[in-house]
């Protein structure tokens, strides 16, 4: 008597997951091959911040004469005269009043946020469910119906116009999201660490400073550079609440604009500058925003 036997099929046979398409296809290029088109990618993705570079050291006259890429061919067009022109004119005070609205905002959501997303995550208070569904539900709220009333409201304070209305202004919008995000992280923190400080007496301020923001420090640095990028690049709410004193690099930026053309040697090299911090910002914490994005996907 013959029994039949089946053969499983490959790569089930043991147990093995069965591999993707995208896996597939790295196998049987080699994962050199896909090396080489990953790089090739990067400097595509690259080549707009590199044609904005080339325009922003070439005068006027040359960028309406020939495209960026001939400068491969005549280097000796290259100039910095355009960085001159604009840190001499109104661009440095923008500048400053870009940190001092992007800086502060940053420092008071990260600091809000955290300690309120500890409370929702970890302490027992009244309406404690319903306040974060309040908080949950203000993140589909938009921008542009609360800017008439604020104004209204900033006009009769005195403080329309100035940098600690636009801050105050983005600390409101910003915490929302902020508590959300950390409150969502907080709650994977395992709690036989917050009980053990707990059983040692440790009260719920030494709690958090001791043992969850340092814990929680990837999705801070994450929330912190979306946060801070977030308020460096805004646009609308420095055109609707602050003045020409106040006003920040994109709302000086957005001045320079011509009614039949634009100032492309000061909006280039304007806007090549207001690249720098952004990217020395991300660089400096990549590696907690890798492990921030990376957080509860692994457990």
């Amino acid at each position: 008597m013959t029994t039949a036997t089946a053969t499983a099929p490959k790569g089930l046979e043991t147990g093995a997951p069965r591999r993707g398409v995208i896996g597939r296809i790295v196998d049987r290029v080699g994962s050199g091959t896909v090396q080489v088109v990953m790089v090739l990618l990067g400097l595509f993705w690259l080549v707009p911040t590199v044609g904005l570079w080339v325009v922003s050291m070439r005068t006027t006259q040359v960028n309406n004469a020939e495209g960026w890429w001939t400068i491969f061919t005549k280097p000796a067009e290259l100039t910095i005269q355009n960085y001159a022109n604009l840190l001499g004119s109104g661009f440095t005070t923008s500048f400053w009043n870009t940190v001092l609205i992007t800086v502060p905002t940053t420092v008071l959501v990260i600091g809000i946020a955290a300690m309120a997303a500890y409370a929702f995550a970890w302490m027992d208070f009244p309406g404690r469910d319903l306040g974060f569904l309040i908080v949950v539900g203000l993140l589909i709220v938009p921008i542009q119906i609360a800017l008439i009333p604020v104004a209204s409201l900033y006009g009769g304070t005195g403080i329309f116009g100035s940098i600690p209305g636009v801050v105050l202004f983005h600390v409101a919008f910003g915490l929302p999201f902020a508590i959300f995000l950390l409150r969502n992280f907080f709650v994977g923190i395992p709690s036989s660490l917050l009980e053990a400080a707990r059983m040692d007496g440790a009260p719920e301020w030494k709690i958090f400073v001791s043992v969850v923001f340092p814990l929680g420090k990837p999705a801070i640095a994450s929330l912190g550079i979306f946060q801070f990028l977030w308020v460096w690049n805004d646009m609308l709410i420095a055109l609707v609440f602050a003045n020409t004193d106040n006003q920040p690099m994109t709302k000086y930026l957005q001045s320079q604009m011509r009614q039949f053309g634009s100032n492309v040697d000061i909006l280039s090299s304007g806007a090549f500058l207001s690249l720098i911090i952004p990217l020395v910002l991300f660089f400096a914490f990549q590696r907690y925003f890798v492990q921030g994005m990376m957080a509860g996907s692994v457990k």
